[in-house]
C-alpha cells in the first residue's frame, strides 16, 4: 500500500496527493515491488534502501547514504489476541531525502501513523521533516506505554486464575509475557541509541525547537525503559510466587487424597478380615452381623477422619 500526504505552507490541513511531490510524506505499508520501484524513482534513492527495512528482524539504526538518511526504529504491535503471543515489535523505517521527501516503510499498519495522516498531531507538518521524525519517536513511546499498561491488565487477569491452579499453563503464559517484556526492553534500548546519536551527532539539521523536542523524546524513551524494567521485575517475582502457590495447591490436593485413601481403607480392611475362611463365632451367627460390621466400619472411619482433620492432615 502506498499513500502520499502533504501540507501546504499556507494551509494547516493535511492533503492526500495522487503523485509524489516536494515536501510530501510517502507512507509505504507492506509495499509491492512495483510500489518500491515507483517510490525509489520518485524520490531518487536506491530500491535496496527501502527493501532492507522490510525485514522482520531489522535493528534500529541510523544510516546515511548519498541523497538520504535512513532511520530505523522498533515499534510495538498486537500480533494476535491470545496472551501467549499477543505483542511483538517490528521495524519502522523513516527515510529523509535531501530533495524534500519523507518516506516511512513498515511491514504492518500502525495506528499511531493514522493520527499523523488524519492531522491529529499538533505542530506536525510534512515539510518539517526533522520534527516529524522526532514526533514519530514520541508517538511510538506513547504506544509502548499504552501497550505495557495493557500487558499489566493481562497479568492481573491471569493472577486471578492462578490461586486455585495446579497446572503449568498460566506459568507458561507468564513466561511468554516475560519474553515480550525482554523484547520490548531490547527494542527501547536500541531506539534510545538512535535518539542519542541524533542528539550528539550532526545527522540532521535541527532548530532549537527540534532539539528541545528531541530531548523530550529521549526522556519519554527512558521512561518506557524504566517502566518495562519495573513490569519485568514484578513479573519475575509474580512467577516465583505463583509457582510456589501452584506447588502448594498440588500438595494440598495430594494430602487430601492421601487422607481420603486412609479413611476409605478402613472398611476395606475390616471386610477383608471378616471375609477370611475362619470361624467368626457370634459375629458370623447373628442375623445383624452385616449391619454391625457396616456400623463399626463407618464409625472407625469417621473417628479416623476426625483425628486427621484435627491434625490438619485432611
Amino acid at each position: 500500500m502506498i499513500k502520499i500526504y502533504k501540507h501546504n505552507l499556507d494551509d494547516p490541513n493535511i492533503h492526500v496527493c495522487k503523485k509524489i511531490e516536494e515536501d510530501s510524506w510517502i507512507r509505504l505499508v507492506h509495499p509491492t515491488d512495483e510500489e518500491i520501484e515507483k517510490v525509489a524513482k520518485g524520490v531518487g534513492i536506491p530500491k535496496s534502501i527501502i527493501s532492507q527495512v522490510l525485514v522482520e528482524k531489522e535493528l534500529p539504526r541510523v544510516k546515511q547514504i548519498p541523497g538520504a538518511t535512513l532511520i530505523v526504529m522498533d515499534v510495538p504491535y498486537m500480533k494476535d489476541k491470545s496472551i501467549k503471543n499477543k505483542y511483538n515489535t517490528c521495524p519502522l523505517g523513516i527515510i529523509i531525502c535531501d530533495n524534500l521527501h519523507v518516506v516511512t516503510v513498515s511491514l504492518r499498519e500502525h495506528a499511531f501513523l493514522d493520527e499523523f495522516a488524519k492531522g491529529k498531531v499538533d505542530t506536525f507538518y510534512t515539510y518539517k521533516k526533522t520534527r516529524f521524525l522526532i514526533q514519530l519517536f514520541l508517538k511510538s513511546s506513547e504506544v509502548y506505554l499504552s501497550t505495557l499498561s495493557l500487558m499489566d491488565e493481562d497479568i492481573q487477569k491471569m493472577e486471578k486464575n492462578t490461586y486455585n491452579s495446579t497446572n503449568n499453563r498460566i506459568l507458561i503464559n507468564f513466561l511468554n509475557m516475560q519474553k515480550t517484556l525482554v523484547y520490548f526492553l531490547t527494542s527501547l534500548q536500541a531506539n534510545g541509541y538512535v535518539l542519542e546519536r541524533l542528539r550528539s551527532e550532526n545527522v540532521l539539521p535541527m532548530f532549537d525547537e527540534d532539539m528541545a523536542l528531541l530531548n523530550d523524546a529521549v526522556i519519554e524513551n527512558k521512561q518506557c525503559i524504566e517502566t518495562s524494567i519495573v513490569y519485568r521485575d514484578i513479573l519475575d517475582s509474580t512467577m516465583d510466587t505463583y509457582g510456589t502457590i501452584i506447588s502448594n495447591n498440588l500438595n494440598v490436593i495430594m494430602k487430601f487424597l492421601a487422607g481420603i485413601t486412609i479413611v476409605f481403607s478402613i472398611p476395606t480392611m475390616i471386610a477383608s478380615f471378616l471375609g477370611m475362611n475362619v470361624p467368626l463365632g457370634i459375629i458370623g451367627e447373628s442375623e445383624f452381623s452385616f449391619l454391625v460390621v457396616c456400623i463399626v466400619s463407618f464409625l472407625v472411619s469417621f473417628l479416623i477422619a476426625c483425628w486427621l482433620k484435627k491434625r490438619n492432615m485432611l
